[in-house]
Formats: structure tokens, sequence, C-alpha cells
């Protein structure tokens, strides 16, 4: 199928992809800490883990977006990056928000122990009061 217009083609490409873009997402932060929960199929079995760690890259648009989370276990830092809209992520949930003033924190990849932590969100930011985060 061969169109003259590659702007139609755009418009057309777009309109599929629309139909598996997620609308219940929270609002998502660069340095918040979230819990990406993840369908994991056993055999017959389909179980869901949680992931939690810091956000700290979101790259793409509409149905490409992906995002990179980084948490440290046992002094190792494992960083997993995920499609928002794949169908194996159940939900994301906002745990902390914390004030990050770049785009992307690979940074933290070479800090170690207290250096490691962000500041904090509640101190004044007034575009992010009220947004619901996970209660423990």
């Amino acid at each position: 199928m061969s169109l003259a217009n590659p702007k139609s083609q755009q418009a057309i490409l777009e309109s599929v992809a629309q139909e598996h873009i997620k609308d219940d997402l929270p609002r998502m932060d660069i340095g918040d800490t979230i819990q990406v929960h993840v369908r994991i199929v056993e055999g017959e079995r389909e179980r869901t883990q949680v992931y939690t760690g810091v956000l700290i890259s979101r790259k793409g648009r509409g149905i490409n977006e992906t995002i990179t989370v980084r948490r440290v276990v046992d002094d190792i830092g494992i960083e997993r990056t995920w499609p928002i809209n794949s169908p194996l992520i159940a939900k994301f949930a906002v745990v902390r928000r914390s004030d990050a003033r770049r785009a992307k924190l690979y940074y933290l990849r070479d800090r170690v122990g207290k250096k490691r932590r962000l500041r904090d969100r509640r101190r004044g930011m007034k575009h992010v009061e009220g947004l619901k985060t996970v209660q423990k």
C-alpha cells in the first residue's frame, strides 16, 4: 500500500497506536521513587512482581515511550528499562517525590552511600502538592 502523502501515513500509524496507549498513568517525574508492578508468567500461573527504584530517564513519545528505573541491591546498582505501554506492566505507583534539576539522572550511577539520596520535594514546590503517592 503506497500513499502519496507521508503525513497521512503518520496519521494512520498514530491512530493505530492510540488504541494501545495507557491513559491511567500517574504523574511520574524524573527523580521520583516508583513501583513498577510487572506481570510474570511462569508456566500456567501468572503473578505480579513489584520493582521499586528511582526513575532516572524517560525517552520517546506515544507508543514508544520508555522509562529507566534504577535500584540498588547489596551495593550493586540495577537498572531496568520498560516500555510504559507494555501489556506486561500491571500498574505504576509513585512512592516518593524527589527534586531533580536534570532531565536524566545518569550521574547517580557514580554515587555511593548518602550522596546517592535525592532531596525530597516537600519544600515549597506547589506544582506537585496534592498529587497522590502510595501510602504504606
